[in-house]
């Protein structure tokens, strides 16, 4: 998984945030996928924030984007787009929600990971299915998973 928009480890430009100057919700990043293993059926997609701090939620981390039941003939996610079934991410909502870590905790700059996997099965799934919801029945399922890793600091 490999993205034009910010290279593995560096900064996701401000208009895929919310810090979006349009005024608009944030739109996803293109993702280009490759070497999805031949014996896979189905690929899913999470991208959530470690980061995020204690007083906000305990576990710390909030979830930004799921996708499941993805073709493995995919080898673009465009941007603003999705592919698959979408889930539910961290804001109870479908689809993606930019990064925004917030500026009054530390650490100011968060990781975002997006994490790709290859599964041997389709699932069959609420399409407000969540993240640990995916996690769960993934078990046991994954072939392979690719992860980039962005990261974003308020202005």
């Amino acid at each position: 998984i490999a993205s034009d928009a910010f290279a593995q480890n560096d900064s996701i430009p401000e208009n895929f945030t919310c810090d979006v100057s349009t005024g608009t919700p944030a739109l996803s990043p293109a993702l280009k996928i490759s070497d999805v293993p031949s014996n896979a059926k189905t690929l899913a997609l999470v991208m959530h924030d470690p980061d995020v701090p204690p007083q906000l939620r305990p576990d710390g981390i909030f979830v930004h984007w799921v996708a499941f039941n993805i073709p493995t003939t995919t080898t673009m996610i465009p941007e603003g787009a999705s592919a698959g079934i979408s889930g539910s991410n961290g804001a109870g909502k479908s689809g993606y929600v930019g990064p925004c870590p917030p500026k009054e905790y530390q650490p100011d700059e968060h990781r975002y990971i997006f994490t790709l996997y290859a599964l041997d099965t389709e699932f069959i799934m609420p399409t407000a299915a969540t993240r640990d919801e995916l996690l769960s029945v993934m078990q046991g399922h994954i072939l392979s998973e690719a992860v980039l890793v962005g990261r974003y600091k308020r202005k």
